[in-house]
C-alpha cells in the first residue's frame, strides 16, 4: 500500500523552454539582475561549519560564537531570571541568513524576548503573530483548525520543538512581506496531504515565505503536506535552510514566483527522499548556494524522481559536495541559468546531469564562512543528523505560556523515559516487546519506546498495567519502521490449545490506557489465499482500553484490519486517530469502542481472489454510548465501483441490547462507495440502530433517503469529535 496515488502528468518539466520558467502567479515586477554584493559580514562573527558526525549523533550544535549573546532588553531580562538561557534559544544562523543587510544583523530570532512554551493552537498562534520577540517552544502535537492553516508568523520570533514532540499537524507557517529574523527549528511539521498527489486545489505548505528575509530553517521533519514543504517566494532573501528532513511529497521545496533577480539563499545539509520535483527547483536567484545535501530516490516506492536540483531562469547557483542517489535529471540547468558544480557524487543516477552558463562567477566565501563536509560522508551524517534533535528545545529554562518557570516538582512529572529498539543491536533491545516488558508496572509517567527503521515480525502486547506507553517510529517515513505478524482467528496456537481467534490474531495488542502509537506502521499479512481452510480474521492493531491516540500510523491488513474494543461492555474505550491510514476490506474497522478516524483515510481494497465486496465498519457499540465516527477524512481505492458498504451492524454473540453506531460525516466517499451505503448482519438490521451520514462529498456521496439517512444540523451539532472525546483532549506526549 502506498501513501500516495500519484498523476501521471508533471507540472514542472525540467525539459520544458525557458520561457515556461515565469510562473503565472508571479505579481512583482520586472527588475535588472543584480551585478554586485549588497551587503556585509559581521566583523569577529563566526559561522556555522559542517557538523562533525560525533556531535551531530550527540544532538550537539554549535553555531557561532554568539549563542550566549542578547540585546540589551534581553540582558535586563535575563538578569533578572533565575534560569539561564540555554544555547538553542540564542542561536543565530549560518549562511545567506547570517549576512548583516537591509537594516537587519544576521538571523537570531526572538533571543531578545521572552521564552515561552505552548501545548494549544491557540497560545502558538498567539505568541507566533505577536508584535514583540519570543523564543516559543512547541511541546506538544499541534493540530491546525482547519487543516491547511498556515499561522501568520511575524518577525523576531523562534519557534522550535522541544525535543521530538513539536509537531504541527495538518498545517504551517506563513511569512509575508516584509517579515524578518525569523528561526523555525526541529520541528516536525507534516499531514496536510488531501489524497490527491500533485494537489493544484489545496495550497497547504510545510513553511511559505512571500517577500520575508533573514529566515533560517533548521532540524525540521517536514514532510506530507497538500502542495509544497516549503516554498520561498516574492523575492524571499537571506534565506538559509539546514539540516531538515523533507520527504514525501510532490513538491519539495520551490524558490521563485518572481521576475526580479535579487534573492540571496544558502542550502546546506538536507536530506531530501521520496519526493518528486522541487528538491529544489530555485528560479531567478541571485546566489544559490546549496551544498552537503543528500538527495535520494528510494528504490521499491511509487514516488520517482523527475528531477533534483535544478536552476532556473537567470538563477546563479553553486552546488557542492552534495551525495544524488537514484534520481532521475539529478541536476538540470535552463539555458538561461548559470550552474557551477563541485565535488559531487552520482550513484545511480540516470538522464540530466548538467552545469554552466554564462553567469558572473562568485564565491561564497565572499559573503560568509563555511566548511565542506566530504560527499561521500553526506548519507551518513544527515540520516543521523537531519531532522529533530532530542537536545533542542528541553530545558528548564524555558517558560509556560503564561509566562511562569515550571517548578521542580512539575519538571520531574513532566519527565519521559526513552526505551531504544533497533534491529541491528545499536539501541537498548532489538525487539518492540522487550522493551515493553522493561516498562515497569504500574508506571506513573510517559515511557516513549522509540524504533528504528526496520521490519519487526513479532506479536506486541501492552498489559493493562503498563499505561502511558508511546511506542513510536523514528524513520523519516510511518513506512520505514513497521511491525508486523501473520495470525489469524483460525491459526492453530503452537501449544495446542486451540486456535487464536479474532482478538487473540493480533499483530499488536494494547491494554493499558493513556496509548499513544505515532510515525509507523503496523500490519497483518496473514495470506488469505494460502490458507483458505481456516477462519481468515486477522488483525493487524487491537486496543481495549481508553484514551488511546492513533497519531501519523498506516494499519494494514485484509479482513477485520482494527478492532477498537473495551476492556468489558460497561467500561468505556475512547480511541482517537488522526493523519492515519487504515487499509483493509471486510469490516476492518470493528468494535466497541467510542473511536473518532479524524483527518485521515480509509483505503478500500480487494479480496484475496481479486473481487471488490466489503464493509468498512463493524460498530458493536453498546446502548448509550458513542460508536465509530468517521471525520473530515477520505475512503477511496482501486476496487470497483459501488462494491463496499460504509457498515452494517455487529451484535456480538448476537447480543440484542448492542446499539451498533456509525456516523461518517464531512468526508470524501469515492465511487466505490455502494448508493445504499448500509447493509444487515447476521439477521440485525441496520435500521434498528445508528448509521447515518453528515455533508459528505465525492462521487460516492449521495441525498438523504429511507436507505440513506442524514444529519440534520441540529443532531450534527451533537455528534461533533468532542462529544465522542468527553473531557479528554489528545495530546502527543
Amino acid at each position: 500500500m502506498s501513501e500516495h496515488r500519484r498523476r501521471p502528468a508533471r507540472s514542472a518539466d525540467p525539459t520544458a523552454p525557458a520561457t515556461t520558467t515565469t510562473s503565472p502567479d508571479r505579481t512583482s515586477p520586472a527588475g535588472a539582475a543584480r551585478t554586485g554584493p549588497r551587503h556585509r559580514r559581521r566583523a569577529g562573527a563566526a559561522f556555522a561549519i559542517g557538523l562533525p558526525l560525533v556531535l551531530t549523533a550527540a544532538g550537539t550544535l554549535a553555531y557561532g560564537t554568539d549563542l550566549g549573546l542578547f540585546g540589551a532588553a534581553g540582558q535586563a531580562r535575563a538578569a533578572a531570571a533565575t534560569v539561564t538561557a540555554p544555547a538553542w534559544a540564542t542561536a543565530s544562523a549560518d549562511g545567506f541568513a547570517s549576512v548583516d543587510a537591509l537594516g537587519q544583523n544576521g538571523t537570531y530570532g526572538g533571543r531578545d524576548g521572552r521564552t515561552v512554551t505552548v501545548k494549544t493552537l491557540a497560545d502558538l498562534e498567539k505568541y507566533a503573530t505577536a508584535a514583540e520577540p519570543y523564543v516559543i517552544v512547541v511541546a506538544a502535537a499541534i493540530t491546525m483548525d482547519p487543516v491547511g492553516k498556515e499561522i501568520k508568523v511575524q518577525s523576531d520570533k523562534t519557534i522550535i520543538g522541544s525535543g521530538t514532540s513539536g509537531q504541527i499537524v495538518g498545517g504551517g507557517f506563513f511569512l509575508g512581506q516584509g517579515v524578518h529574523n525569523v528561526i523555525i527549528r526541529n520541528l516536525t511539521i507534516r499531514d496536510a496531504y488531501q489524497g490527491v498527489w500533485n494537489d493544484k486545489e489545496h495550497d497547504y505548505d510545510g513553511i511559505q515565505m512571500d517577500g520575508a528575509h533573514h529566515v533560517w530553517i533548521d532540524h525540521n521533519d517536514i514532510r506530507h503536506m497538500a502542495d509544497g514543504l516549503i516554498d520561498s517566494r516574492k523575492d524571499t532573501t537571506y534565506l538559509t535552510v539546514s539540516w531538515n528532513r523533507l520527504s514525501q511529497e510532490n513538491k519539495a521545496f520551490g524558490i521563485g514566483w518572481t521576475d526580479n533577480v535579487t534573492a540571496d539563499i544558502t542550502i546546506h545539509h538536507n536530506w531530501i527522499r521520496e519526493t518528486e520535483q522541487r528538491n529544489p527547483s530555485t528560479d531567478n536567484v541571485a546566489h544559490a548556494h546549496l551544498y552537503n545535501n543528500f538527495l535520494e530516490d528510494v528504490a521499491g516506492t511509487d514516488i520517482k524522481s523527475s528531477y533534483g536540483n535544478y536552476s532556473r531562469g537567470r538563477t546563479n547557483m553553486v552546488l557542492e559536495n552534495s551525495y544524488f542517489q537514484g534520481l532521475t535529471n539529478p541536476v538540470v540547468r535552463d539555458a538561461t541559468a548559470t550552474l557551477v558544480q563541485r565535488g559531487n557524487v552520482f550513484s545511480a543516477t540516470t538522464g540530466k546531469n548538467e552545469s554552466g552558463g554564462t553567469g558572473a562567477a562568485w564565491d561564497p566565501r565572499t559573503y560568509y564562512a563555511y566548511t565542506l563536509d566530504k560527499a561521500a560522508d553526506v548519507p551518513a551524517l544527515l540520516k543521523s543528523g537531519a531532522g529533530p534533535r532530542t537536545s533542542l528545545g528541553t530545558t528548564s529554562a524555558t517558560t509556560t505560556a503564561t509566562g511562569t518557570a515550571p517548578t521542580t516538582a512539575t519538571a520531574k512529572a513532566a519527565a519521559v523515559t526513552t526505551l531504544t529498539v533497533a534491529k541491528d543491536g545499536s539501541g537498548q533491545y532489538t525487539t518492540v516487546q522487550a522493551a515493553v516488558n522493561a516498562v515497569p508496572a504500574n508506571n506513573a509517567s510517559r515511557v516513549v519506546i522509540a524504533v528504528k527503521p526496520g521490519t519487526y515480525r513479532e506479536l506486541v502486547k501492552v498489559p493493562s498495567n503498563k499505561p502511558h506507553v508511546t511506542i513510536q517510529g523514528t524513520g523519516g517515513s510511518r513506512k520505514d519502521t513497521t511491525i508486523v505478524y501473520n495470525n489469524a482467528s483460525g491459526t492453530p496456537k503452537p501449544d495446542g490449545s486451540g486456535t487464536y481467534g479474532t482478538g487473540g490474531s493480533a499483530t499488536v495488542a494494547v491494554d493499558a490506557d493513556d496509548f499513544q502509537a505515532r510515525n509507523l506502521t503496523i500490519s497483518n499479512d496473514f495470506d488469505e489465499a494460502a490458507h483458505q481452510d481456516i477462519a481468515g480474521q486477522a488483525v493487524a492493531l487491537r486496543t481495549s482500553s481508553d484514551k488511546v491516540f492513533l497519531d501519523g500510523v498506516i494499519i494494514s491488513g485484509d479482513q477485520d484490519t482494527l478492532l477498537l474494543d473495551t476492556a468489558s461492555k460497561d467500561r468505556l474505550g475512547r480511541v482517537y486517530m488522526t493523519n492515519s491510514y487504515v487499509v483493509g476490506n471486510v469490516d476492518f474497522i470493528f468494535g466497541r469502542a467510542t473511536a473518532v478516524i479524524d483527518k485521515s483515510v480509509i483505503t478500500l481494497k480487494k479480496r484475496w481472489n481479486g473481487t471488490s465486496a466489503g464493509y468498512v465498519t463493524a460498530p458493536s457499540t453498546a446502548a448509550n454510548r458513542k460508536g465509530i465516527l468517521i471525520a473530515n477524512s477520505t475512503i477511496s481505492g482501486d476496487v470497483s465501483d459501488r462494491s463496499f458498504y460504509l457498515g452494517r451492524p455487529w451484535h456480538a454473540g448476537g447480543d440484542a441490547s448492542l446499539d451498533p453506531q456509525t456516523t461518517v460525516r464531512n468526508t470524501a466517499l469515492s465511487a466505490a462507495v455502494r448508493t445504499t451505503p448500509w447493509t444487515d448482519m447476521s439477521g440485525f438490521s441496520w435500521k434498528d440502530d445508528r448509521f447515518a451520514e453528515y455533508r459528505n462529498t465525492g462521487a460516492g456521496s449521495g441525498a438523504a433517503s429511507s436507505d440513506r439517512p442524514q444529519l440534520s444540523d441540529s443532531q450534527a451539532a451533537g455528534q461533533e469529535v468532542a462529544d465522542w472525546l468527553g473531557d479528554w483532549t489528545p495530546t502527543a506526549s
